[in-house]
């Protein structure tokens, strides 16, 4: 089984390094792929002003467990993510990336209308999410993280998604 686990540690270390489409989420847990797919989401947007500290920040409850930490103080695009819990939406001011945990996803029109078009980009895993403003929806469709883009939405924040990320989009809302 030492293989099996090898070939495993291969592909994820690679999918940190390339994004990927699709997940499968019967291999691992499925906030570890999601916590993969943050990671990349942040290497394919550019934001309009250049920030030493990716505040990455989780709005609602915590469903990642202990999944988000391996992205504490990791390097992306010569940046550094720095994981940070927020309870109230006034706190929000200080985040690069905020993720809307399922828990918190009826205050999502109360949130974005306090971001009020800045520079922040917002992830989510909840059913409609992209088609009510957020920026990069996942879900889990037959086992596999799948997610859609609003680049409308990331437009009006100032954000850059890249074409990649856009391609392996199962849907782009314009």
């Amino acid at each position: 089984m030492k293989y099996g686990s090898s070939i495993l540690g291969i592909i994820l270390s690679l999918g940190l390094l390339f994004l990927t489409p699709i997940a499968y989420s019967d291999a691992l847990p499925e906030f570890r792929l999601k916590a993969v797919f943050l990671y990349n989401f942040i290497a394919y947007t550019e934001w309009p002003d250049h920030h030493i500290t990716i505040n990455l920040c989780i709005y609602g409850d915590n469903s990642f467990e202990n999944e988000i930490d391996a992205l504490n103080e990791r390097s992306v695009n010569a940046q550094q993510i720095k994981i940070h819990h927020k309870t109230d939406i006034e706190s929000l001011l200080d985040c690069q990336v905020i993720f809307i945990s399922s828990s918190a996803i009826n205050d999502v029109k109360s949130i974005l209308n306090y971001l009020d078009s800045k520079p922040i980009l917002t992830i989510a895993d909840s059913k409609n999410a992209a088609q009510h403003g957020v920026v990069l929806n996942m879900s889990v469709v037959n086992n596999k993280i799948l997610f859609e883009a609003n680049q409308q939405a990331a437009l009006q924040n100032g954000l850059t998604l890249s074409a990649k990320l856009l391609r392996l989009a199962t849907k782009v809302y314009r």
